[in-house]
């Protein structure tokens, strides 16, 4: 039964940094894509990063790139999202996802229709 599982979330002050962790479990993940999508209440989910597998290409959403970096560890079967300056409107419940899809480019990963595995999230709060 494949898992994801999302931590690190909590509260951090408005210009603080914060690292979220997603470990996966039940495939062998090493050649899927992952990606971080987020939901703020009210708001439809968005995308935040993906990294394809054995490429090693990253994208990143505009409202993130040069503030967050994603990771990933495949011996390990984990990504990691490195959140830094973090804002107000960064606040939302992070997910990790997992593709078993093949695309070249990690920019192909944008669309939460394109992931096959979820996990429960992991609630982040940015105070001003």
């Amino acid at each position: 039964q494949v898992q994801l599982v999302e931590s690190g979330g909590g509260l951090v002050q408005a210009g603080g940094s914060l690292r979220l962790s997603c470990a996966a479990s039940g495939r062998t993940f090493s050649r899927d894509a992952m990606g971080w999508f987020r939901q703020s209440p009210g708001k439809e989910r968005e995308f935040v990063a993906a990294f394809t597998g054995s490429g090693g290409s990253t994208y990143y959403a505009d409202q993130v790139k040069g503030r967050f970096t994603v990771s990933r560890d495949n011996a390990k079967n984990t990504i990691d999202l490195q959140m830094n300056s973090v804002k107000p409107e960064d606040t939302a419940v992070y997910y990790c996802a997992d593709s078993v899809r093949y695309y070249s480019s990690a920019f192909r990963y944008r669309s939460g229709s394109d992931y096959d595995y979820w996990g429960q999230g992991t609630q982040v709060t940015v105070s001003s």
